[in-house]
């Protein structure tokens, strides 16, 4: 089980975004890889890959917006937007090109960068979630597992407060392959940074929010063309398995697939060695 401290190699920072900041953490040298994180996680669920990467690359790892030790705006979720703020981001590191590393909503944040500024992007990892609005996303919307897409509003935060634990149990459980390899320190930990003020309303109301304009803008992006850069689609085998490699083929030209096994949807959690070995792999390839 991965631990969730940060090696002494990297400082963290809040830096200025479109109506407010968000947490980054920059450690090492060399040619940088930015990480994104999705929802039940923060910029801690990198920790593992972000050991391994700084040993010869500059490794960014932000809290997305509203998210972990990031402020708490009340608009700017679309993901479009959020994909400038990390331009902005970059722009203040003085960083050009990256390679990107994404999970759950991190993937569509991580589309929307890589389709707005393909330039700046040589390569993309995305896990086991797809993108707003390509693809079989409307099946996706119809996914009994999907009910928390539509699970806002000042009640539905009224239920929560105090209970997040609960609430993230929920998705340690269910979209695992084995719940046991999310440990009691994880859920913990977890459980106290969506426990924040703002963190539960911000991630309801408006990174899952957001998806439905998500879906407008993706389109509008796909219709000037598939992605041209090498894309590696990680999926759990108890969650989007090869599948996921299908789905990113709708938006992308060049995808590769890895299955990680015994792991469902929280695979940096679940199998962090296998998550290693292939997206190391991949970004060091030619």
């Amino acid at each position: 089980m991965p631990h969730l401290t940060w090696p002494t190699a990297f400082r963290g920072q809040q830096m200025p975004v479109s109506g407010g900041t968000q947490y980054v953490r920059v450690g090492g040298e060399g040619s940088a890889v930015v990480l994104l994180h999705g929802f039940g996680d923060t910029g801690d669920m990198w920790v593992p890959l972000a050991e391994a990467l700084v040993k010869d690359h500059m490794v960014i790892v932000p809290d997305l917006r509203g998210m972990g030790l990031s402020s708490h705006p009340e608009g700017g979720y679309e993901k479009t937007a959020q994909a400038r703020d990390l331009s902005a981001i970059l722009d203040q590191l003085g960083v050009q090109k990256i390679d990107l590393a994404t999970h759950d909503i991190g993937n569509m944040v991580g589309y929307a960068f890589a389709a707005l500024y393909q330039p700046r992007v040589t390569k993309w990892v995305v896990m086991d979630a797809p993108l707003p609005g390509i693809g079989h996303w409307d099946d996706q919307l119809k996914n009994p597992k999907t009910w928390h897409f539509n699970f806002r509003g000042p009640d539905t935060e009224r239920l929560v407060a105090g209970r997040e634990r609960i609430l993230l149990d929920r998705f340690y459980n269910e979209l695992s392959a084995n719940p046991a390899r999310i440990n009691e320190e994880t859920r913990d930990h977890y459980a106290a940074l969506y426990a924040r003020p703002g963190a539960i309303h911000n991630a309801f109301s408006g990174q899952f929010a957001a998806f439905a304009q998500d879906a407008i803008d993706n389109q509008e992006l796909l219709a000037k063309g598939k992605l041209k850069i090498p894309v590696l689609a990680i999926g759990g085998d108890h969650s989007y398995s090869a599948h996921l490699a299908t789905e990113i083929g709708f938006a992308a030209a060049d995808v590769r697939s890895a299955v990680i096994s015994d792991s469902g949807h929280w695979i940096m959690e679940e199998q962090p060695e296998q998550a290693l070995t292939v997206i190391l792999s991949f970004l060091g390839g030619k």
